[in-house]
């Protein structure tokens, strides 16, 4: 029968006869529920502490520069681990149902729960969408970055502090090394202790350990916390603060053009992320230099006082960091590459430009035909001010089309070569293909 069957002499429908099954399968999932979630629990436990460890890593600008290639390893770890943590997540779904009903009571357990769902789940979507930045484009990912850091902050610090409480000793007092409670000789149990023996207390001592750790956690945690909220509020006083503490004691200053000063760009949206792979260099009149040299006509050199003598053009571009963020309508002032290769002459055989940078570490490259589109930059302003040295300034390369590993800091010499170079990053895993 399609709709009906009759069963011991009953009629059922075929809907529950299809559902039988599947109840199999949840009892078959469910049995031994409580040993289950203990490793589920514990497992989770470890696949935080792996992408809070590698997460704060990359998220450091510090280990750049130490861990190289290692650095990539570790983002690939981050990723594979990330993707790894929707098995508990599901896992504990179909579970959930048994969990929730002994649960029932226990508002602050449930809340728990619910909490640490939110943040398993909100770090998993907002990571997939930094992981796929090529298909979901920079405002998709620059807003998954701006919740994978907020998760973060929030995240972390709670974990923290649910896996500290929840240690054994302090949880259930029978297990701690040291017994506050009396036990009665020859029995093992515990002494009964008369109400009027001592002055009630003002809290226990498993809550004045808690506290004590949750204030530790806030006051270690809040300043670095209230710095990022800051800048993700303020979108754009990085900027100002780079150009206050700006290393780079150049004279004279560049003067801004009229569409520089005020930038016919509105100003730039967002804040920049300062990474570097070595200290960041600064420079003076005496230390600055800058090279066009190799496959061309004619080898090029500037001091600081015929650089900025130059004549400069404005532009106004979005700058998108392959890590996620982004920074829009930056108002650019500086000089055409394709300008510089015209000055200089390019030889036949010349097939690639090669960037250096006064770090003396970072090198980059661009084909003849991309170096040759119309808004690639070697700028020294922006928003109608020099570059400071921790963006890169006096003087960086800007690729507005491609992610800024390609846009060089510090950029002090251009070469024209007959093959191709691997730059710095691409060395280490990163796609020479940097198309936004």
């Amino acid at each position: 029968m399609n709709l009906f069957e009759f069963k011991q002499g009953n009629l059922i429908h075929s809907d529950e006869r299809e559902a039988v099954p599947v109840q199999k399968w949840l009892a078959r999932i469910r049995k031994g529920y409580g040993k289950k979630l203990t490793s589920l629990h514990a497992w989770n436990g470890w696949i935080v502490v792996i992408l809070a460890f590698t997460g704060l890593i990359l998220f450091q600008g510090l280990w750049r520069g130490i861990l190289g290639e290692g650095r990539v390893l570790i983002r690939e770890l981050h990723i594979v681990v990330g993707i790894a943590s929707l098995v508990p997540v599901v896992y504990y779904l179909l579970l959930a149902g048994k969990h929730w009903k002994q649960l029932r009571g226990k508002a602050w357990q449930k809340v728990n729960v619910v909490i640490v769902l939110a943040l398993l789940v909100g770090w998993l979507l907002s990571g997939l969408l930094l992981w796929q930045f090529r298909a979901v484009g920079p405002r998709w990912s620059g807003h998954a970055l701006q919740v994978h850091d907020l998760l973060t902050w929030i995240g972390l610090p709670y974990v923290i502090y649910h896996s500290i409480t929840r240690l054994k000793w302090l949880k259930e007092p029978h297990r701690r090394t040291v017994k506050t409670g009396r036990v009665s000789e020859g029995t093992g149990a515990r002494a009964a202790v008369h109400p009027a023996a001592g002055p009630g207390a003002v809290m226990t001592r498993s809550t004045f350990i808690k506290t004590a750790i949750g204030a530790g956690i806030a006051i270690t945690v809040g300043p670095s916390f209230l710095n990022w909220l800051g800048n993700q509020l303020s979108g754009g006083t990085t900027f100002d603060e780079a150009v206050a503490t700006d290393a780079n004691k150049l004279l004279p200053a560049p003067a801004p053009m009229p569409g520089s000063s005020p930038p016919i760009g509105g100003g730039s949206k967002g804040s920049f992320r300062i990474y570097t792979v070595t200290p960041i260099p600064k420079f003076d009149n005496a230390s600055f230099s800058f090279t066009i040299d190799g496959l061309v006509e004619k080898k090029l050199q500037w001091n600081w006082e015929q650089f900025v003598a130059l004549k400069r053009e404005v532009q106004v571009s979005d700058f998108h960091c392959v890590t996620g963020w982004s920074v829009y309508n930056n108002t650019w002032e500086g000089i055409k590459l394709k300008d510089f290769l015209k000055m200089a002459g390019v030889k036949p055989g010349a097939k690639t430009v090669k960037f250096y940078s006064g770090d003396g570490v970072y090198t980059d490259a661009l084909t003849l035909e991309q170096a040759d589109m119309d808004d690639v930059l070697v700028a020294v302003m922006h928003d109608g001010k020099p570059i400071p040295s921790d963006l890169g300034g006096p003087v960086r390369l800007v690729v507005p089309k491609m992610y800024t590993y390609k846009s060089v800091k510090w950029l002090n010499r251009i070469e024209l070569i007959d093959g191709e170079h691997i730059g710095y990053w691409e060395q280490r895993g990163y796609s020479n293909d940097a198309w936004v």
